[in-house]
């Protein structure tokens, strides 16, 4: 029975596709402590504008929403071939792991350094490897919990906006329900972890919160836009994997329909 599972191409598509999609945010995680410049990226000046009379806000952006672009992606993807309790099934995947690799990371900043290795790489300009350990590894518990109920929250509205579009549009215009869902879920994930991780957390203004949450969404919304050829690209990769025909079948049982 095992073998049979193994071969079976739906099936090993959707491991495939899981594995993916839990280390791509996990890895998103562990580098969104990272801030860079977009401007200085692209080689330009950096903006130095004003929204809600926060001024001097550029595009600054951490290194997570390099990656939480594809996350939305696959969502997609696994919405229109499995459907949305495959993606429920990813997504708590996905949170169960990131949390546990937090305990494990916060296991990892408790347990006692070895009395040579806090002095290690003087000579490269670290003076203290536990203070630097701690500092990658160790942010803020409000971050965290921003983080993964941005991902959930903004993962069910993908799905939903996604199959509403889909069930008026049929099996037509696949960019306007992958990225119609992605804007608009992307939009939610923008407001919620800067609500909970800034808001709450830490008292920023609503202004503020408000002002970063529109320069991240606008940096969101055009990368969706930029993206949406990369579903066509995989959907095609997909049903040249998997058959036609099967391709097909999964389809409709995605959207809870019978094969006619």
């Amino acid at each position: 029975m095992i073998h049979a599972i193994l071969k079976d191409k739906p099936t090993k598509l959707f491991i495939g596709i899981t594995a993916f999609f839990v280390a791509n945010a996990l890895i998103a995680e562990c580098i969104g402590g990272k801030i860079f410049s977009l401007e200085k990226f692209l080689g330009i000046h950096p903006s130095n504008f004003t929204i809600f009379g926060q001024s001097g806000l550029s595009f600054n952006l951490t290194c997570g929403v390099l990656l939480w672009p594809l996350e939305f992606i696959i969502t997609d993807i696994v919405n229109e071939y499995y459907g949305p309790k495959a993606v429920r099934r990813i997504s708590f995947t996905a949170i169960a792991l990131i949390s546990y690799a937090f305990l494990m990371f916060y296991a990892a900043m408790k347990i006692p350094p070895a009395d040579f290795w806090i002095g290690s790489k003087q000579e490269s300009g670290i003076a203290n490897m536990q203070d630097a350990f701690g500092s990658i590894f160790g942010q803020g518990m409000w971050i965290i919990l921003g983080s993964l109920t941005a991902f959930l929250v903004s993962q069910i509205v993908d799905v939903t906006v996604f199959h509403k579009i889909k069930k008026i549009t049929g099996e037509k215009w696949v960019w306007l329900r992958a990225t119609g869902s992605t804007v608009v879920s992307q939009l939610v994930d923008s407001f919620v972890v800067l609500f909970i991780a800034f808001k709450i957390g830490n008292g920023w203004s609503w202004q503020l919160v408000i002002a970063i949450c529109i320069v991240n969404y606008a940096y969101k919304f055009t990368m969706a836009i930029i993206l949406t050829p990369l579903i066509y690209l995989l959907e095609k990769q997909i049903e040249n994997y998997l058959g036609h025909e099967t391709a097909r079948k999964m389809k409709l049982a995605a959207m809870g329909k019978e094969e006619e």
